[in-house]
């Protein structure tokens, strides 16, 4: 008897809550890749030189893969406050490392138009990164998009609403975030008194014009003491930055971008342009490519994509420009451009480790539902890279580079 009261008791009270407050929303999607490597330098030589060009592990070979398996799980737990977690268990790191977790938040409106978020979430960078990756028009995201956009990290962003939906509206988001490096390490507690400092404008204007504009300041992501290795500081023949010169630059990082996307159901024009310093992310300096990771303290980085794109009932056609020049300042310490001059011994004379890479994606998605494309898609693309980026490997005498066809299947519930 008393255990039945108990249990009366404890359903009036759930009861008595609001209904928002009692439901869990549980969602999420599964993407399914064939990756066709048009060239065996992406198989021999796809970590060279030194990590510059982003490319992913399912691009090195021809394989079947789980690109994702995102779980997601909302709801609201009072009167203007919300909640999400989202983990991806094809995510894997063989660690103790929470990779898998990607999103966990609370979001609290006190009055309207103002909105607090904290937790683990996208670092407010670029179109494409806080853009849901089932309503991706490619299979990947573009090279800002997955180098500088789709990185999550722990912080509390403060935004303000304003407008009408259906004419002009804007959003105005500042934050501040641990400031970690990657993917992997931005899923951790930080352990440095610095912090990256964010602020985002977006726009609308009614369903079919978005734009704004973004920016991210930071500096290093390791304890600000002591002095710089030797090894890093080194200076041969007076060129490079002395311990003291690398220790008071505190690998300053900045990003600035602007974007618009243009969609009417139809046509398809997306536009975004983004530049800043390397900074943390690229924070080794060395004396010779294609090991070199910075060769400048303050070396710029500067992308920029264009996309277009026809639907005509379930098929849509698509084509993106997409290229990232990760020195676009031309500056480095060495007497020469230590990308065609300090390379690997024994390469063919005119060898280019310029870390200045263009990639043209052809692309046909077919819509099992026109109306709600993100429900269930076929995406087929071939990747056409610029050939500086990897080398024939031992006897091979092909040229440098790779392309690739990849084939994606998508369904979302």
């Amino acid at each position: 008897m008393k255990r039945t009261r108990t249990l009366s008791l404890a359903a009036l009270a759930l009861a008595a809550l609001p209904a928002s407050a009692q439901t869990a929303k549980i969602g999420g999607d599964i993407q399914l890749w064939y990756t066709q490597m048009m060239d065996s330098n992406l198989r021999y030589n796809s970590a060279a030189p030194g990590g510059y060009y982003n490319l992913r592990s399912e691009f090195k070979e021809n394989t079947f893969s789980v690109r994702r398996t995102e779980i997601k799980v909302s709801g609201n737990i009072a009167e203007g406050v919300d909640y999400e977690v989202m983990f991806d268990p094809s995510i894997s790191t063989g660690t103790s490392n929470p990779i898998i977790l990607q999103d966990a938040f609370v979001v609290w409106k006190p009055i309207a138009g103002i909105d607090v978020k904290a937790g683990q979430f996208k670092n407010l960078q670029t179109y494409e990164g806080v853009t849901s990756s089932t309503e991706l028009l490619f299979a990947e995201r573009s090279q800002l998009g997955r180098m500088f956009g789709d990185k999550r990290d722990r912080g509390l962003a403060l935004g303000y609403s304003y407008g009408d939906p259906k004419g002009f509206a804007g959003k105005v988001t500042a934050a501040v975030f641990n400031g970690m490096n990657d993917a992997t390490s931005g899923k951790t507690n930080d352990t440095n008194a610095q912090k990256d400092f964010v602020l985002r404008l977006d726009f609308s204007l009614g369903k079919v014009h978005k734009f704004g504009a973004y920016t991210l300041q930071g500096t290093t992501d390791v304890a600000d003491k002591g002095n710089p290795s030797t090894a890093i500081a080194a200076n041969p023949g007076g060129t490079w930055p002395s311990q003291a010169t690398i220790y008071d630059n505190k690998d300053k990082t900045t990003n600035l971008g602007a974007f618009y996307a243009y969609q009417d159901g139809t046509w398809t024009f997306t536009a975004e342009y983004m530049t800043g310093l390397l900074g943390r992310r690229f924070a080794t300096l060395a004396t010779s490519a294609p090991v070199v990771k910075r060769e400048h303290l303050d070396q710029k980085f500067t992308g920029y994509y264009v996309t277009g794109g026809y639907t005509f009932g379930p098929h849509s056609i698509l084509a993106r420009y997409d290229l990232m020049n990760l020195n676009s300042g031309d500056d480095w310490y060495t007497a020469t451009n230590p990308y065609t001059t300090n390379v690997a011994t024994g390469l063919p004379t005119g060898t280019d480790y310029s870390p200045k890479y263009t990639e043209v994606t052809v692309g046909y998605t077919y819509a099992w539902i026109p109306e709600k494309v993100k429900a269930a898609n076929f995406k087929l693309n071939y990747i056409a890279r610029s050939k500086n980026f990897l080398r024939p490997f031992g006897a091979e005498t092909g040229e440098q580079g790779g392309n690739t066809v990849v084939a994606a299947l998508l369904v979302a519930f």
